[in-house]
């Protein structure tokens, strides 16, 4: 009888083990290979940090309620069978502990599992918080305080009143079951006893059961009430992000009623606490629960009217009086929160005397001058460097090398392989998963040149890859780890990986990187499960030194290393030492600085660039640089992670010099700054003084002017600058009032300088210079011709260029063949100047149709600046033998039968016809 007690105990244990492991089988499996790629990664510590700290929180917590549960729901079984004189089998009784355990176990697991998910980093945060040396203005408190340890109180509190509610409809649900399942004695058929109850004991035990019910009802009841009395002290606190007033943050209703009315709500609240508990000794506890719960109503009621009473009789009449210490708040405490405080503001005065001798003084801006476009810079890539359909440039970056000693900014973009544009039919497992595991190479061309086709004029190119750069030279083109590697591949298997096209055949490639887990059988096991591939376990070309390769997206890499960060959705290519690299700007934001106004739906009004991440294309590897050592967030989250980020001086000297102030971070900064910038009360409340971005033409849309990458040099400065740069009008004007400016080299990276032009002058502004440009009649008469049908004329950015003491606008022209495939191609460049517009097919044409011959064949040697004669025979010899070509072309796609391809040479063909006329 025992051996066949124990064989039972024994084969019940062993089917537990394997229904939790079936069920948990995915879990324990995504667990294993998460450990095995943070290891890889080399972050290993950061993850089990965090895994670490969830268990911590998740274990006490999930123990503490456990118990509570227990005991609470057995004290109320326990009230509920002496109240009832219930009477329960045992059969019935085990049956129902089973039930009662299991489901007081998963109540615990779900709380505890998802209390400890979303408060670990507020706690961590809390516990190595890092101060401010800033106080608020209302409290005098530390901003550490809002920042770190509010967030994590209120929430506490949020959560103990969220958890008491949950815990009433638990006990109303209890006794709801326990009269269900083990209904009172008095609700029996006795008859097989011989007697039946009367209705009296009947009632008597539901009314016994009905004061314990209420009773514990009254006791949850004042411990919420408790709860909401320090809720409403905490509302104070939050006062500092009220949106109620004329600035956001606390206003003189919220610092002088509103305040004062949270704390009589919370008064108010202790007293229906202190109602109910006493209300327990006595029999009309409905009256006493009514008559506090009215009491609160009408508290609340007169709080919202007092509050509105004060707003519109007292504040509204006299708004900018009453309002000026917090609008004043608002101003400051923004400029923090942003760094609008740290902008340097320096009057620029306009001069428009601009000469030749200035123009050729300034040669080193000129020849930077982006006459090409970084939107048609992408379709001249993928048209000119795709070589393949399955091979993509997903975007166009904007950098600067140092090339022959001085600065040129350089369009930069990474060919990488995009496995849906395979043929349907070589989209098998072998191929996307072992052959075709990586792009190639990258194709770049300066910014400020055009080869004569008004094409990119490439130093980087082609297959293999040629560079005519040497800070360009590329010694690992594969590109294993980027921004269209969305999937998982497996090198160094028996099949040979794809490199690149050559002719008729292909390039082959081995891994000989360090990226990668190795797959033994358990590990191919793992993968097979977690990714539900059999071919991964089953294919003989994967073997025991073959390596998979996951989460090779490098925005999602980084983003899964550093959760509690936000980083930027695009990334950009730098070369180094022959290495190609991704960086990431990375941000710490908060919700929590007083009085900040907030620059997204979100409610986020905190904003640091504190973190540069930077992804090795070939190898995968992740570093973690912190670029604002000044931020509170990143050193409270350096605390943490400890051995996770590193100071930008072990940053490679090489990858440093390509570091940029990010688009996302400009702007936020030039959006707030449009209000911001008037730090007079009287000025900021009128709205007087509010600026604008300007709008520019790109095809037939007027679209806001973005912020753009220039290298030139700054008023006053000495040398040529990687600069990002935005106009400012005023709102509903067109003319130009400033112009805001990020330095990014060297000393001076991160600097913002504000160029603000005086009140006294009318200054014309880019939404003027393109009506100018649309209104001008030689212009408008070519545009007209070009845009006709068979080809599409694109306009390009139009540039701000502040030089000496002057504005020059530069505007390159794009035409585009209307077929699909056709590359737009600048074929002319616009200046605008002082009242002048000209346009000519090249800047150098342009400047000196304004001011004159600036060039000097002397000293930039003869054969660089042709004369007037040798410039249009050249051209003509150049178009003529483009003709030729074209018409060539054209005629060999018509006998291949390619109808597309043909079109579009015939069209380019007569765009260059057109020209001649």
């Amino acid at each position: 009888m025992l051996k066949n007690t124990g064989k039972k105990v024994i084969l019940s244990s062993l089917l537990t083990m394997l229904a939790l492991l079936g069920i948990f089988f995915g879990s324990i499996v995504h667990f294993v290979t998460e450990i095995l790629w943070y290891r890889e990664v080399g972050y290993l510590d950061t993850y089990l940090k965090i895994i670490f700290s969830k268990f911590v929180l998740a274990v006490p917590l999930f123990v503490i309620i456990f118990i509570f549960l227990t005991l609470y729901l057995k004290f109320i079984q326990k009230k509920y069978e002496m109240a009832a004189a219930a009477v329960s089998t045992d059969e019935g009784g085990k049956r129902a502990s089973k039930i009662f355990y299991a489901a007081v176990f998963a109540i615990s697991g779900i709380v505890a599992y998802v209390i400890s998910n979303r408060y670990w980093m507020e706690i961590l945060s809390y516990l190595n918080k890092t101060d401010f040396g800033i106080k608020d203005p209302i409290f005098n408190m530390e901003l550490s305080f809002f920042m770190f340890s509010f967030p994590l109180i209120s929430s506490v509190f949020s959560l103990a009143g969220n958890l008491l509610v949950v815990l009433a409809i638990i006990t109303g649900a209890y006794f709801l079951i326990l009269y269900t399942s083990n209904p009172p004695v008095a609700d029996m058929d006795l008859k097989i006893f011989g007697s039946i109850f009367d209705k009296d004991k009947r009632k008597h035990a539901l009314q016994k059961i009905g004061r314990i019910l209420s009773t514990l009802l009254m006791i949850v009841g004042a411990l919420l009430f408790i709860v909401l009395a320090i809720k409403f002290q905490l509302s104070s606190f939050r006062l500092l992000y009220s949106e109620r007033g004329a600035v956001f943050g606390a206003g003189y209703t919220d610092v002088n009623v509103t305040m004062w009315m949270n704390r009589i709500r919370s008064v108010a609240s202790v007293i229906v606490a202190v109602l109910l508990l006493v209300g327990l000794k006595g029999k009309s506890r409905q009256k006493i629960f009514l008559a506090g719960l009215s009491m609160l109503l009408i508290t609340a009621l007169l709080s919202s009217g007092i509050e509105a009473g004060v707003q519109m009789v007292r504040v509204s009449p006299n708004e900018l009086m009453m309002e000026r210490p917090f609008i004043e708040n608002s101003i400051n405490y923004t400029g923090l929160a942003y760094g609008l405080d740290q902008i340097e503001v320096k009057d620029f005065r306009v001069e428009q005397n601009l000469t030749k001798e200035i123009i050729h003084a300034n040669l080193e801006t000129l020849s930077n001058i982006p006459i090409n476009d970084e939107r048609p810079a992408l379709e001249a890539f993928n048209q000119l460097q795709g070589f393949r359909g399955y091979y993509r440039f997903y975007d166009v970056d904007i950098d600067r090398y140092v090339i022959d000693g001085e600065i040129q900014q350089i369009f930069l973009s990474a060919r990488e392989l995009d496995k849906e544009r395979l043929d349907q039919n070589a989209q098998s497992w072998i191929n996307t998963k072992l052959k075709y595991t990586h792009g190639y190479g990258l194709a770049a061309a300066p910014a400020s040149r055009v080869n004569r086709a008004g094409q990119p004029d490439m130093v980087v190119q082609d297959m293999p890859v040629t560079s005519s750069l040497e800070s360009l030279q590329i010694t690992h083109p594969q590109i294993y780890f980027g921004e269209l590697t969305n999937d998982y591949v497996i090198v160094n298997t028996g099949e040979s990986e794809f490199d690149y096209p050559r002719g008729d055949s292909n390039e082959t490639n081995e891994y000989e990187g360090s990226a990668g887990i190795r797959m033994d059988l358990i590990r191919r096991i793992l993968y097979s499960v977690k990714y539900s591939d059999f071919k991964l376990l089953i294919s003989s070309s994967v073997h025991s030194e073959s390596r998979i390769l996951t989460n090779r997206n490098v925005v999602q890499r980084i983003s899964k290393i550093a959760p509690f960060l936000t980083f930027e959705k695009d990334a950009y290519a730098v070369v180094d030492e022959g290495r190609i690299y991704f960086v990431l700007d990375g941000y710490t934001t908060s919700k929590y600085f007083p009085y900040s106004e907030p620059f997204n739906e979100q409610g986020d009004n905190y904003i640091r660039n504190s973190v540069k991440a930077v992804v090795d294309a070939y190898n995968g590897t992740v570093k973690f640089y912190i670029s604002d050592e000044k931020d509170p967030l990143i050193q409270t989250y350096s605390k943490i992670f400890d051995k996770m980020f590193l100071p930008m001086e072990q940053m490679p000297e090489g990858i440093r010099a390509h570091m940029r102030y990010p688009i996302l971070l400009f702007d936020v900064v030039s959006k707030m700054y449009q209000t911001f910038h008037a730090t007079d009360p009287n000025i900021f409340y009128n709205r007087e003084d509010q600026w604008a971005i300007p709008t520019e033409t790109y095809h037939d849309d007027e679209v806001p002017m973005n912020p753009l990458y220039f290298t030139y040099k700054l008023p006053g400065e000495e040398k040529a600058e990687f600069l990002l740069s935005i106009p400012f009008t005023p709102r509903a004007k067109q003319t130009l009032t400033a112009f805001l400016v990020a330095r990014n080299d060297g000393e001076n990276y991160g600097k913002l300088v504000l160029y603000r032009f005086p009140k006294d002058q009318s200054i014309i502004g880019p939404q003027q210079i393109e009506a100018q440009i649309s209104n001008n009649d030689v212009i408008s008469r070519d545009l007209s011709l070009w845009n006709s049908q068979g080809s599409e004329v694109i306009r390009g950015h139009v540039m701000t260029i502040p030089l000496e003491n002057s504005i020059l606008y530069i505007e390159p022209l794009y035409i585009r063949a209307s077929s699909t495939t056709a590359i737009p191609e600048v074929k002319r460049i616009i200046v605008a100047y002082n009242g002048n517009i000209v346009m000519e097919e090249n800047l150098e044409l342009a400047l000196e149709k304004i001011f004159g011959r600036i060039w000097d064949s002397e000293e930039l040697g003869s054969d660089e600046i042709p004369t007037e004669s040798e410039r249009t025979e050249g051209d003509l010899m150049d178009s003529v033998r483009k003709a030729n070509e074209l018409y060539e072309e054209a005629q060999k796609a018509l006998k291949a039968g390619s109808l597309s391809e043909y079109e579009r040479l015939i069209n380019e063909l007569g765009m260059i016809l057109k020209q001649f006329n």
